[in-house]
């Protein structure tokens, strides 16, 4: 089966609500988050995510007048986690639960979606493959995939789940689930220990 990626018709329908993990309230998710990190609270991955949590919370806030404060905190805390972490993470991204920053410093991430259980690292870039492109023409990193420093990911493509994206790999299509995507630009071959029920077919690949 093949994979569907649904995305936005326009810039004006990213983050213009909570895209928050359901299920599981704020505070619960940032302990979560917490605990992912190892209970580091200094973490700076800990704390990007944190301020994305919020940022997208204060979206599913009905009263103009209430978000309003909470929408300049936002702003301030992102701008600290930036200066503090260098780590861009806006909150039209939206972000499964369980996600692990490793390290911290250079990560430009700006994908369409992360989804449960992804680790990224640092210098890591997600986004547009070109500067005038549509900002909804950008990856969405499928569940349990791991990426490796300086990887840069970028485009309308989809990273399938459970697939390794190597050390300083480009990335610019998309990458069938349980798979290995390395070079400049990468090159991309199943992985080894795939389950052996799972079958490397063009119908699986993703976008």
């Amino acid at each position: 089966m093949s994979i569907t990626i649904e995305r936005p018709e326009s810039d004006l329908k990213l983050g213009c609500s909570n895209c928050n993990p359901p299920g599981i309230g704020l505070l619960q998710l940032i302990r979560e988050d917490l605990v992912t990190h190892e209970g580091h609270w200094s973490s700076q991955g800990f704390l990007a995510l944190a301020v994305h949590r919020f940022g997208q919370w204060r979206m599913g806030l009905r009263w103009k007048v209430l978000r309003a404060p909470c929408t300049l905190l936002y702003r301030i805390l992102y701008r600290g986690v930036e200066c503090y972490a260098g780590i861009s993470l806006p909150q039209t991204t939206q972000i499964g639960r369980r996600v692990h920053l490793w390290h911290h410093g250079g990560m430009i991430l700006m994908p369409i979606s992360i989804g449960d259980d992804v680790h990224l690292r640092q210098n890591t870039t997600l986004g547009v493959a070109h500067r005038n492109d549509a900002r909804w023409l950008k990856p969405v990193l499928e569940d349990r995939v791991d990426v490796g420093a300086g990887a840069v990911i970028v485009g309308n493509i989809c990273i399938g789940h459970d697939s390794v994206v190597g050390a300083n790999a480009v990335v610019l299509k998309s990458v069938p689930p349980w798979s290995l995507a390395v070079g400049v630009p990468a090159i991309i071959k199943p992985r080894k220990d795939a389950p052996a029920n799972f079958a490397q077919h063009p119908a699986n690949i993703p976008g």
